[in-house]
């Protein structure tokens, strides 16, 4: 049974966002999953009767424009929003240094991390200023905090505008009784990490250095995530919360 708030998870088919779909599930809150891969978004949001999906192209300002004009006509009210959708391409099956770095890869992942993080919060906001607040988590990196063991400059310099991003608006919307957050993660074991890199060799290298002694799983951030979602975060804004396990410790 739902308490009546409504939540959109960008990037909720998979991975991350996935998980903090189901968690918002579990704790009463109506989840909206936004996924440019339409048919997992309709698989993700089949799992709950509470629960559906919708497609966005987070790139696209005419896409998330349509994607909150269909919100509006299905919801009442906005409270929490979500950025988990992201990229890190490859190329050659690495990440690039800089030198070898096309402008279409540093294109392509600032315009999915950062511009259409930008782009779903300038949509949320006014929806949450007429609800008299609401909740916004973007899930930046560890990439934007320190130097991994495959840390790109492309992912670093997203996940970095992410932070910045996030603290500005956190401020120029805090009068309204609206939250902006971050969460940090180092490697997370998710489907797209596992086919990004030598998962096995990359793993270890995070293990061995990790006093936690493991890599990080979907529900450890959503489990941050979901703290900077409830009342007990309701004086909390502009904050980092490092899921890494002791990776970074700044």
């Amino acid at each position: 049974m739902t308490d009546g708030r409504v939540a959109v998870v960008v990037g909720g088919a998979g991975g991350i966002g996935s998980a903090v779909a189901h968690k918002l599930m579990r704790l009463g809150v109506r989840v909206v999953i936004a996924d440019l891969d339409s048919a997992a978004a309709r698989q993700g949001a089949s799992t709950g009767a509470d629960m559906a999906a919708m497609r966005v192209d987070v790139t696209d300002e005419s896409s998330v424009s349509e994607f909150f004009a269909e919100f509006d006509s299905r919801y009442s009210r906005l409270d929490m929003l979500v950025n988990c959708a992201g990229v890190s391409p490859r190329i050659m099956g690495r990440r690039p240094s800089v030198d070898e770095t096309p402008l279409d890869v540093w294109q392509r992942t600032l315009a999915i991390n950062l511009t259409g993080t930008f782009l779903t919060c300038r949509a949320a906001v006014p929806r949450m200023r007429k609800n008299k607040g609401g909740r916004i988590v973007n899930i930046a990196s560890m990439a934007g905090r320190t130097i991994g063991e495959a840390t790109s400059s492309y992912y670093a310099a997203s996940k970095s505008g992410v932070l910045g991003f996030s603290r500005v608006l956190a401020a120029e919307v805090g009068r309204y009784g609206i939250t902006v957050n971050c969460v940090a993660p180092s490697r997370v074991d998710t489907a797209m990490a596992r086919t990004l890199t030598n998962t096995a060799a990359v793993d270890q290298q995070y293990v061995e250095k990790t006093p936690m002694g493991r890599i990080g799983r979907p529900e450890d951030v959503a489990a941050a995530v979901g703290y900077f979602l409830s009342e007990d975060a309701s004086f909390v804004t502009g904050a980092i919360l490092d899921v890494t396990g002791g990776y970074f410790m700044p």
